[in-house]
């Protein structure tokens, strides 16, 4: 399918690696030309010349904290004028209620809700004015069903959420659309770091804290960045101009739920 969107430009955070990398990686292959952020360069440049040599599009790199107010003049300095915005932060860590102070609140806040509201509030006059535009939002499965050990991202994500609800809607008349995409299980470093917290808790192997997972998820495995990546590129597309404020699951069937 030509998703009808080459020759545009996309801004993608946290995307040197993970699902980040995968939604940068999908919309290079649709002709997209990209501006990524990370806080680590090294692997930033690695990700950026590889989708370079792939795909052959333009792509810029900024190195920066785009939680905190100077990364995040810098990215959208390099980002004026975008027509596809992909927001993506790392998950605060797990813990138990009486783990949580009101400083890891305010980070969760800070990296999983503030910021992509930040970034949607700076790109979008520039859609709304060329009649045309995507967001992407990647949040969690958390917001579906929320996960007792992840209440730092329970309570920030669903922040986003309501937001999102809002906003989509005010702003479908221009031809922009906002829409969040809802991770569960995919074989990243996200993973690997949640797996690790069982392997320590429960004096079991990696191998095995992986298979326990997956055991729980009906498609018995975990996702794939670039399935990911896919069902991004697709929101970005011009077929998906219909689409608004939706929360679409990518979580192998893992929540239960009707709606």
């Amino acid at each position: 399918m030509d998703l009808g969107i080459c020759g545009k430009t996309a801004l993608v955070c946290a995307s040197s690696k993970g699902l980040g990398r995968g939604c940068a990686e999908a919309l290079a292959e649709a002709g997209v030309h990209l501006i990524l952020n990370a806080r680590g360069a090294e692997a930033l440049e690695a990700t950026a010349q590889g989708i370079r040599d792939r795909f052959g599009v333009t792509v810029v790199t900024v190195a920066a904290d785009v939680t905190t107010e100077e990364g995040r003049a810098q990215v959208l300095a390099a980002a004026e004028g975008v027509d596809i915005l992909v927001t993506n932060a790392g998950g605060p860590p797990p813990g138990i209620w009486s783990d949580w102070t009101r400083d890891d609140f305010i980070r969760a806040l800070d990296a999983n809700m503030l910021t992509p509201i930040a970034l949607m509030k700076a790109l979008l006059p520039g859609m709304i004015a060329k009649g045309w535009g995507r967001v992407v939002n990647i949040t969690s499965q958390s917001v579906k069903a929320p996960i007792p050990q992840l209440g730092l991202s329970n309570s920030a994500r669903a922040g986003l959420t309501g937001y999102v609800g809002g906003t989509s809607r005010q702003v479908a008349p221009y031809g922009v659309t906002i829409n969040n995409l809802l991770p569960g299980i995919h074989d990243t470093d996200r993973a690997v770091a949640l797996d690790g917290g069982v392997v320590k808790a429960e004096g079991i192997t990696m191998e095995e804290a992986r298979a326990k997972r997956a055991a729980g998820i009906p498609a018995r495995r975990y996702g794939t960045a670039a399935e990911f990546g896919a069902a991004c590129a697709f929101l970005c597309s011009q077929q998906a101009g219909f689409i608004v404020g939706q929360n679409i699951l990518l979580d192998g069937g893992a929540t239960n739920a009707t709606l």
